[in-house]
């Protein structure tokens, strides 16, 4: 969002807020920060409000806007700034934490309201903001600062742009968005639920669910193994000592699962795999000529997240993540680092993703207290990843002081299909495991070294959050390798169904996953339910193709007539072998 945009909607914050206290003059107003598609603005109401009053804040927020010809800045001390909020604890709250001794506080006024506030407003908002460019858009609870110990407080979202066109471009794309919801196309196709009685967060994959994530982790496994990658399979809980030596305990615990006290010592689910991965690699002695050594594991992992965090596959509390640790040495950084970002983009073209750059996240060697103190890993490792960066010749951004503490960063960030920006996948370079832990290789002197450098990659994210994206990305039209069904067999009439039933055999014994509609059901129903269910090729079969032992295929976009069925069957594997 750029620094105009955010003013702008900073400004719309506080054209709600004087909407809102002249219709509710006994509300009580917090604060109002601009974000990504608007703004927002929390208040205490003393009678709760809906979306039935949205019209006439809206009407409010209008009919004040052509006074607001620009926006004052005041000073106050924090006494008089008190007076401005009679009975409003939240106003002197950050009163007292916005003043220091002597210290005068900043107000903005514009037209008959006025507000405490830091700046970053437009100068004119009656000439800058179009009366038709926002919208009141929804209500949440939002606890006071964010701690569920505090009042619940009303939350005002509102929608702002720079134009109506692109208010309303932004509307449908939303739509779009619901359409292409997740949660609801797993549901319809029966993918996947969450239930309260298993525990929030916690998926529960249905078999055609779970079709597609093998089908995944199939080709994670197929592809890491003619990378060089061994897979490995660790416990899913360790003992307190190796969360303490990894520096998860205590630094993360709040985001692991509470031990367990067992009668051998406290043991942690845990929330990552590399601890485990550097005792596999331990556990041997590694000459110089073994490295680059990489070890692979489509582990589950656990986060303690708050409840109200939790989005459908999103943000939950057990994740299968495509993980690896690759362990080299120095020299082997940089084509390492290659290797798994030229993973990572071969991964992105199988599934048909095109729409993403790539954040190198670097660190402030100022912040001594956040980074780990190796300058010379974090100048030579930065360089070297820059490097890789301009020879593969891609999009990619620099971020100051966001690497890891232990070693800097690639993000791969996406823009879905709906107009959503995130991160999907993450490689970083890890230089603190080889002091924890010890890591290290016999050199070509024969010799102990102990600058081993461990590359953390997970190209395919956690499963649940790139089934998430793959499903809108589809809006649950699978490709034929990932369809949970393949083909429907779909008989003309009762006669049929014997003839059905062997070409669902044949189909089967080909590997091909396949149904039949046996029904009592006419052939325009089954095409139409075969269709509805989004399945990628329809098998017809009547009378003439029992004669000349062919199929009648259907297509999600044609008919393409009457096919031996052995033709078909060997095109289908074909297509499923190469993943088109």
């Amino acid at each position: 969002m750029d620094q105009r945009l955010a003013d702008k909607r900073h400004t719309l914050a506080h054209l709600l807020a004087a909407a809102v206290m002249k219709l509710y003059p006994d509300a009580k107003r917090t604060i109002g920060p601009a974000i990504d598609d608007g703004f927002y603005f929390d208040f205490e109401f003393s009678s709760p409000i809906s979306e039935k009053d949205f019209p006439k804040i809206e009407k409010e927020m209008r009919k004040l806007l052509p006074s607001w010809k620009s926006m004052e800045r005041h000073e106050l001390s924090p006494a008089d700034a008190k007076k401005e909020y009679p009975d409003n604890p939240y106003k002197h709250e950050l009163i007292d934490e916005f003043s220091g001794e002597g210290q005068t506080l900043s107000f903005y006024k514009s037209g008959e309201y006025w507000d405490l506030c830091k700046g970053g407003h437009v100068e004119n908002p009656a000439k800058e903001i179009a009366p038709d460019s926002f919208k009141i858009d929804r209500l949440a609870g939002a606890y006071w600062r964010g701690d569920e110990k505090n009042t619940q407080l009303t939350r005002i979202y509102g929608l702002a742009f720079d134009t109506k066109e692109e208010l309303d471009a932004y509307l449908m794309m939303r739509e779009e968005a619901k359409k292409r919801d997740h949660r609801k196309i797993g549901q319809d196709q029966k993918l996947f639920f969450i239930d309260d009685i298993v525990g929030k967060g916690l998926v529960m994959w249905q078999p055609k669910g779970t079709i597609i994530r093998d089908e995944i982790e199939k080709l994670a496994r197929e592809t890491e193994e003619a990378d060089g990658y061994s897979r490995v399979v660790t416990p899913h809980l360790a003992k307190q000592e190796l969360f303490l030596k990894s520096g998860h305990l205590p630094y993360y615990e709040k985001d692991m699962y509470p031990g367990m006290s067992m009668d051998d010592g406290t043991y942690y689910l845990k929330a990552m795999n590399c601890p485990h991965h550097h005792v596999i690699y331990l556990h041997d002695k590694h000459s110089y000529r073994e490295l680059p050594l990489r070890l692979a594991e489509y582990g589950t992992v656990y986060r303690n997240e708050l409840s109200g965090t939790l989005a459908g596959l999103l943000r939950v509390r057990a994740l299968a993540m495509n993980d690896a640790h690759i362990y080299c040495r120095k020299d082997q950084i940089k084509q390492e680092f290659r290797k798994a970002l030229e993973l990572t983009m071969m991964y992105f073209k199988i599934f048909g993703l095109n729409d993403y750059w790539f954040r190198l996240s670097k660190w402030n060697p100022e912040r001594k207290d956040k980074y780990i103190d190796e300058p010379e890993n974090w100048n030579y490792s930065e360089s070297a990843i820059r490097e890789v960066l301009d020879e593969m010749q891609v999009k990619y951004v620099e971020a100051e002081d966001e690497a890891a503490f232990y070693g800097p960063k690639v993000d791969i960030q996406f823009k879905s299909v709906i107009g959503r920006t995130e991160s999907m996948s993450t490689v970083q370079l890890d230089f603190a495991a080889k002091t924890r832990f010890g890591l290290s290789y016999v050199d070509s002197d024969g010799k102990e070294n102990g600058e081993v450098f461990v590359i953390h990659r997970a190209p395919l994210s956690t499963h649940e959050r790139f089934m998430a994206f793959l499903i809108e990305h589809y809006a649950g039209v699978w490709p034929l390798w990932l369809s949970p069904v393949q083909v429907k067999v779909l008989p003309v009439s009762e006669k049929h169904f014997e003839y059905g039933r062997s070409v669902l055999k044949q189909l089967k014994e080909s590997g091909i996953r396949a149904e039949l509609d046996d029904a009592n059901e006419s052939l325009g129903k089954k095409i139409r339910n075969a269709k509805t269910e989004k399945v990628p090729y329809l098998f017809v079969v009547g009378d003439k193709e029992m004669e000349s032992k062919t199929v009648t295929v259907e297509n999600r976009k044609e008919s393409e007539g009457a096919q031996p069925l052995t033709d078909i069957i060997q095109r289908l594997r074909e297509e499923v072998r190469e993943r088109k």
